[in-house]
């Protein structure tokens, strides 16, 4: 009898032991030091079920929210403990670090003000990247570098993989704001930034670095096909036009990508269901083949 308990209470143990193992884990109210931006910002980070247990480096993707959003709006809604956790223990995704920073913090959006009073696309290849690459068991490689995001946030991944093919291997922009299609758009845009006007030249400037679909256009093939994209947005979305020409153009260029178009609107239940796809894609690319 004693023996039976005694075997009870090691399987018991052990079992606690693989249900603990089997979960990454989420930190949502980490800060950084900015002197770019002049103070702390948030960031939150998902370590993979092994990361505690292990020695290795990870590879690293970059999961940007949407406006309104905080650092917390993959965590909170998007679920990403549970879904990263279910990819990757599964075998469909590699484990990876995932770093969600808080682009709602003193200025909403993911790009550097024309008029040079909030970088914020400084902050994050400076001080937020150098700083959660060296913080944390990170592969600080192209290769092993990722970027997603979804509306605001999936114009951030279409910006920054293009200022910055070096850095990203795969860029998944799902339902994404895609810049400003034409100058009168962008001026439009600026308007609504700021009570204060700006010149055609910074609105000139704020086009031809902002507008996906500009950069798409005009940038080296070289450049772009060095890039896995992977591009996301349903029928129902009210962002659906500058997605769809961004493909056109990507299929009149040449470019390869992905281009998903599913039933679905601009909401979380549509993000809930694109992260598996996106953690599966991106793991192409940090595997060997």
């Amino acid at each position: 009898m004693k023996a039976n308990i005694f075997i009870i209470l090691i399987i018991s143990v052990l079992s606690g032991i693989n249900a603990f193992a089997q979960h990454g884990t989420v930190y949502d109210n980490l800060t950084v030091k900015s002197n770019i931006l002049s103070g702390e910002r948030k960031f939150a980070i998902y370590l993979p079920p092994d990361y505690d247990r292990s020695q290795r480096s990870y590879p690293v993707l970059y999961l940007l929210h949407g406006s309104g959003d905080d650092q917390t709006g993959w965590v909170q809604f998007g679920e990403v403990l549970r879904i990263a956790d279910e990819e990757i223990l599964s075998g469909r995704a590699t484990a990876m670090v995932i770093v969600m920073p808080d682009a709602n913090t003193g200025r909403r959006g993911y790009i550097n003000d024309p008029k040079g009073d909030w970088n914020y696309e400084d902050f994050i290849f400076e001080e937020l990247m150098p700083h959660v690459e060296q913080a944390y068991r990170i592969k600080a490689e192209k290769r092993y570098r990722a970027i997603s995001g979804l509306s605001m946030g999936g114009g951030g991944t279409f910006i920054y993989a293009l200022h910055h093919p070096e850095l990203f291997s795969s860029a998944c922009p799902l339902s994404a704001s895609a810049g400003p299609l034409d100058l009168q758009e962008a001026a439009n845009w600026l308007s609504r930034r700021s009570e204060q006007a700006y010149s055609e030249n910074q609105i000139k400037s704020y086009f031809e670095r902002n507008s996906a679909l500009h950069l798409i256009k005009t940038m080296p093939e070289e450049k772009l096909k060095s890039i896995n994209w992977y591009i996301d947005c349903g029928d129902d979305d009210f962002l659906y036009e500058g997605n769809s020409l961004i493909h056109i153009e990507m299929k009149k260029r040449q470019i390869p990508h992905e281009y998903r178009v599913r039933d679905g609107a601009h909401n979380w239940t549509y993000w809930r269901q694109s992260l598996p796809d996106v953690l599966g894609f991106v793991s192409q690319t940090f595997r060997q083949h």
